[in-house]
């Protein structure tokens, strides 16, 4: 058995000379009363002890790079691994962090579309790749055996070079049968040295093709057609063409070839559609189809998947404010008075009531006055003519509250250039493929059918992916696609992302630390989170779990509970054993999951007879045309499964409408510098509201 971590003389915040063993490999819950010292225990000596001496351990050029930790108040710690602490928030701010990037799997899409990727012709969708002899041969056979065939390669046509050196050149590399825009011609007689005696002026001819071989195809016999599709290949460039005709049933007689309609097969040995040369293509790269990379970035969104666009609804926050009430927000200003000035005078030439609410005045005018007029120069032209002074902090904090962010035009909201969405797996986009839920997006890998060799080179790409994935969606994030942004996301779900990486990364030997995991989940989530803290620990880590969930304390190898109270009369260990021991002591935490101490229940809920906020049509993110009516003077509860779009409810629709609505001062919608307002069609009752006011798990300052 493994020696246990063992602790001694822990004094940190209110501990009291706590004295531990801990198992080793083991997954450890540590409860007890608010304030007892679980946190102090687990995370600010425990963890900080292990990361103070991996940091230790680094030379002194890498220390430079990384935080430092105080030495926690403790005599010995002994038996530490390498600590990592996973904690139920979400630091990430930057809208380039998304799911897949966060986790890696992203990267691994990157290098499967890079390695197997098909890319197509956006014209014509043609499977676009470098032909080569042998696959060229293969195409051609599939018109069927005994196909008259004539096998040729495009001769560039140039003014400056005459016709009697064309002929001449041809002669000599033993080529005398051409297609003059479609028109057999033969430069073995003395007439074609001269352009007046010949049929064509070759100078002047749209389209040359010269004729290497005319055959029938035989399944049996390919060398004459590989030798004869290789000449064309060196003479042309890299390219070949092979016509039949369009009468694929003649019977066995002398074929005419002059006499034919062709069709044609083309053929390039370059990256490109040999049906449609303008259109560009780029080789395949990782760098291709990453958003942060500058090779692979969207040009006009510059790989952020939208653009910032002056939007009326933060121009005009409160629509039923007058313009002489400042209707106009970014006119409000002191400093604006001479653009006030003009706006009234316009308003009075155009005959409307300054004193009308802004929602009430006739459409035309509110878009003269948005986008201006002959005369009147319009609120976004001004604000587009002070970009030129963004060199200013406050100008571009000042502009960016009054833009929102729009879909590309260009990438369609995809974040990586045209060409990147050019290159298919099994029919799909890497973009395609990461707007797909990640339950659906483990099935698509499960069932994505390659060829032989395309399986052999992504073999170590398709099981890294499927592991990844797998994780994901085994704790409870099925419902989240590889393209949502990580900062919208709750601090369990970042939580429980950091877990899957954790899983994915496999490290052995490694101490986990965790501050209440299950806080905000869904007692359907809660199993699906413990499961993998047991993987972690199956893998050979020591989980520490800093928790009062009795789904947790029960699934657990060992518990510590602390106690017996909070604050000075805390920081001592109470119990140290296994769940089924602790439920057997006279501990607070034994009694509740004893059912000896029975939770006292809620009292009667009030009686709802008074107005109500009633929200309708609310479709932002996974909402599917939600109504809900909420109860004024009331405390109202909003629950459900992870992912089930309770935070898009009453955080991105619910309040950021509310406060764009009353826009109240400093909280006005204008505050959250652009943030979109969730979709919705109506939100009634705000006459009884005077104030709207968020209060979430952000730390203050």
């Amino acid at each position: 058995m493994d020696d246990p971590i063992r602790i001694r003389g822990a004094r940190q915040h209110n501990l009291k000379e706590v004295n531990l063993d801990l198992p080793r490999r083991s997954f450890v819950v540590i409860t007890g009363p608010s304030g007892s010292g679980k946190s102090s225990l687990a995370l600010d000596t425990l963890f900080a002890e292990g990361q103070r001496r991996y940091v230790e351990s680094l030379s002194t050029y890498a220390k430079q790079f990384l935080e430092r930790m105080e030495k926690p108040d403790v005599d010995s710690i002994e038996g530490m691994s390498p600590a990592v602490s996973i904690e139920q928030r979400n630091p990430t701010k930057s809208s380039r962090s998304t799911v897949g990037t966060a986790t890696e799997v992203y990267d691994y899409m990157r290098l499967l579309w890079a390695r197997v990727g098909r890319t197509h012709c956006p014209v014509c969708d043609r499977h676009v790749k470098p032909d080569t002899v042998s696959s060229a041969v293969d195409r051609v056979l599939d018109l069927g055996p005994g196909e008259r065939i004539q096998v040729a390669f495009p001769l560039p046509r140039s003014e400056e070079i005459k016709h009697e050196l064309v002929v001449s050149n041809l002669r000599e590399l033993g080529f005398v049968r051409l297609l003059v825009d479609g028109v057999q011609v033969d430069l073995s007689g003395p007439d074609a040295d001269h352009p007046d005696d010949f049929v064509v002026d070759l100078t002047q001819a749209e389209e040359l093709l010269v004729i290497v071989d005319r055959i029938k195809t035989d399944p049996d016999d390919t060398g004459r057609l590989a030798d004869s599709l290789g000449i064309c290949f060196v003479e042309g460039e890299g390219e070949a063409i092979v016509l039949f005709s369009e009468d694929r049933n003649q019977g066995e007689g002398k074929t005419d070839f002059s006499l034919l309609v062709p069709d044609r097969l083309l053929f390039t040995e370059h990256f490109r559609c040999p049906e449609h040369p303008e259109a560009v293509f780029l080789e395949p790269t990782p760098q291709l189809f990453s958003f942060n990379n500058p090779y692979g970035t969207c040009s006009v969104c510059t790989g952020f998947g939208a653009t910032l666009d002056y939007d009326p609804d933060l121009i005009i926050p409160v629509p039923t404010r007058s313009l002489a009430d400042n209707a106009v927000d970014p006119w409000s200003a002191p400093r604006y008075k001479r653009e006030r000035t003009k706006l009234k005078d316009f308003g009075t030439q155009c005959g409307v009531s300054l004193y009308s609410p802004w929602e009430e005045l006739p459409k035309k005018f509110r878009e003269e006055v948005l986008y201006g007029a002959k005369g009147f120069k319009g609120v976004i032209p001004f604000l587009v003519s002070r970009e030129k002074k963004r060199y200013k902090q406050y100008i571009r904090v000042w502009l960016r509250k009054y833009q929102a962010p729009k879909t590309c035009c260009e990438c369609g909201g995809a974040r990586i250039r045209s060409e990147a969405l050019n290159v298919r797996v099994s029919g799909r986009t890497v973009a395609e493929v990461s707007e797909l839920a990640l339950e659906d997006l483990a099935l698509w890998l499960r069932q994505l059918d390659l060829t032989s060799m395309e399986a052999q080179i992504a073999e170590t790409i398709m099981r890294e992916l499927n592991a990844r994935v797998g994780f994901l969606v085994d704790v409870g994030l099925g419902y989240l696609s590889l393209s949502r942004q990580m900062r919208t996301l709750s601090g369990g779900e970042a939580q429980r992302i950091n877990l899957a990486n954790s899983l994915g990364s496999a490290l052995v030997d490694t101490l986990y630390v965790l501050d209440e995991p299950t806080v905000g989940l869904h007692p359907r989530d809660t199993g699906a989170l413990l499961e993998l803290l047991k993987k972690l620990r199956s893998a050979g880590n020591t989980v520490v779990v800093v928790e009062h969930d009795t789904q947790a304390i029960w699934a657990s190898d060992h518990v510590v509970e602390l106690g017996p109270a909070s604050g000075e009369r805390g920081g001592e260990v109470v119990f140290e054993g296994t769940a089924e021991e602790l439920e057997l002591q006279d501990t607070v935490t034994g009694r509740y999951i004893s059912g000896r101490s029975p939770i006292v229940g809620a009292e009667s809920p009030r009686s709802v007879n008074g107005p109500s906020l009633r929200l309708k049509g609310a479709t932002q993110h996974n909402l599917k045309s939600v109504d809900v009516e909420i109860p004024l003077g009331t405390m109202t509860l909003v629950t459900g499964v992870s992912g089930s779009g309770k935070s898009t409810l009453v955080h991105d629709v619910l309040y950021r409408a509310a406060e764009r609505e009353l826009g109240s001062g400093e909280t006005s919608a204008k505050e959250h510098l652009g943030e979109v307002v969730g979709q919705y069609d109506a939100l009634e009752g705000l006459e009884y509201v005077d104030e709207v006011v968020l209060v979430d798990q952000t730390p203050i300052g």
